[in-house]
């Protein structure tokens, strides 16, 4: 077998009519039924758009490093704002990137006697005086691609039977949408190549614009991680655990990882994480394949919860240790 792409998917065809649609939702039942991830065309956003944020990311990674450092996430009890390189972990080893992480724009939301610790990912971004473009670029692109994800996980769940609204009520009200801006230097000086360990998301779905250095890698049915070569304009999905674990195992979250650029060659890649509401119970999905689902692998040590909001705060626990100990020491994490 070759895995030298992965599927490619038009999601403009479920407005070309019913043949169109019937072969878009063969395609994506394969994607996500046996890869997990797949290249995603036809989503609607302009190369213009692209541009505007790719522009503002670039120009606040040039910024002076004390600018940077001026929003900085160990401000923020909400784990929003700027990570320097090498402070993020995954599986417990450092990743070699810098980024600016950013969510919906709400005040803080401090748990209150008998809430959940949860809600302490409810609150403000940080945002550099000297870039306000930034502000409007990365909420529009959120703003922008939770509309192409709303329509992608509706046509997903039509493709494998499911009612295509089942989950529209915990995405309603307030979902957990976050985009990363990230920049990968270059290798590290100690040699090591990880820029992002081999993991899986744990919420719904991923939208990744990757630029045309490449790097991110899959693992897939041979056990192997392989390369994903960029495709211009395409976005990069992939399914996070909650979806698997809703089907019980019939749709796949895939491990992957993104291997860092050789030399000084920086590569820029943003991810968008599409979540429901912190507080929302992942019901089963009722469809017709159900019987023939494989169950879910447990992993000891990353237990999956079924109220979204404890799997995402052990998430940010585990990868941005330093935050925690500032912020949330009776929540920490064993790694």
């Amino acid at each position: 077998m070759s895995y030298l792409q992965l599927p490619v998917i038009d999601l403009s065809a479920a407005d070309r009519g019913p043949q169109a649609r019937a072969l878009l939702h063969a395609q994506l039942h394969s994607a996500a039924h046996d890869v997990g991830f797949f290249q995603l065309t036809g989503h609607g956003v302009s190369t213009a758009e692209t541009a505007a944020l790719t522009g503002a990311m670039q120009a606040f990674f040039a910024l002076p490093e004390a600018d940077r450092l001026a929003v900085s996430n160990l401000n923020s009890p909400h784990f929003r704002g700027y990570t320097r390189t090498g402070d993020e972990r995954t599986g417990g080893s450092r990743d070699w990137r810098d980024q600016l992480d950013i969510g919906a724009e709400r005040p803080a939301h401090v748990p209150g006697p008998g809430e959940p610790e949860y809600w302490w990912l409810e609150g403000p971004n940080q945002w550099p005086d000297a870039l306000p473009a930034l502000r409007t670029a990365a909420l529009g692109w959120t703003d922008r691609l939770s509309a192409v994800a709303h329509k992608l996980l509706h046509e997903l769940l039509a493709a494998i039977g499911a009612p295509p609204d089942f989950y529209d009520e915990i995405f309603a009200d307030r979902p957990h949408l976050h985009l990363k801006l990230v920049r990968y230097p270059g290798s590290a000086g100690d040699g090591s190549d990880q820029g992002v360990g081999a993991h899986k998301d744990y919420g719904f779905l991923t939208l990744l614009h990757q630029d045309q250095i490449g790097g991110l890698q899959v693992q897939r049915g041979d056990g192997l991680f392989h390369e994903v070569p960029p495709i211009p304009g395409a976005f990069v999905v992939n399914l996070g655990e909650l979806l698997e674990v809703a089907t019980n195992g019939y749709l796949l979250a895939t491990n992957h990882r993104v291997v860092s650029p050789a030399g000084a060659t920086e590569r820029y890649s943003v991810p968008f994480f599409y979540n429901p509401r912190l507080d929302a119970r992942i019901a089963p999905l009722p469809f017709p394949h159900a019987s023939d689902a494989p169950g879910v692998t447990a992993d000891p040590a990353n237990p999956l919860f079924a109220e979204y909001g404890r799997n995402e705060l052990k998430g940010w626990l585990r990868a941005h240790p330093q935050v925690a100990a500032r912020h949330h020491k009776g929540l920490l994490v064993p790694a």
